[in-house]
């Protein structure tokens, strides 16, 4: 997706809808306002709006910011409604689940290995 992200990029979704009619000013603020969290981290910062159709990811990158827009023609998101969390951790498997339009609660998805020898 991006030159500077690898798989440990920690990735934060904002619960509930954003407006997207916020830029990247908006949504820096938004991050740093209300979620308490660095802008420029190296971190993923993932927004839906109210109908779920739209995502936009905030990512900053050396000296600017990525701002990454989608829209789906058909179907919504399963995004985390708003609750006492504004925000949550989630991994970049989970991301690519959501973005397909997947629950971020697999039940079918292969656990992760953590042996890494044949013998």
């Amino acid at each position: 997706m991006f030159r500077g992200i690898d798989l440990e990029t920690r990735v934060y979704l904002a619960c509930g809808n954003t407006d997207l009619r916020k830029s990247i000013d908006g949504l820096a603020a938004l991050v740093q306002a209300s979620f308490q969290l660095d802008p420029f981290a190296p971190c993923l910062y993932v927004f839906c709006n109210r109908q779920r159709d739209k995502l936009k990811i905030l990512y900053w990158e050396h000296n600017g910011f990525w701002l990454l827009y989608r829209r789906l023609e058909k179907g919504r998101f399963e995004w985390p409604e708003a609750s006492s969390d504004k925000t949550i951790l989630i991994s970049r498997r989970e991301l690519n689940w959501l973005l397909d339009g997947l629950s971020l609660a697999q039940q079918k998805a292969h656990p992760k290995v953590g042996v890494r020898a044949v013998i």
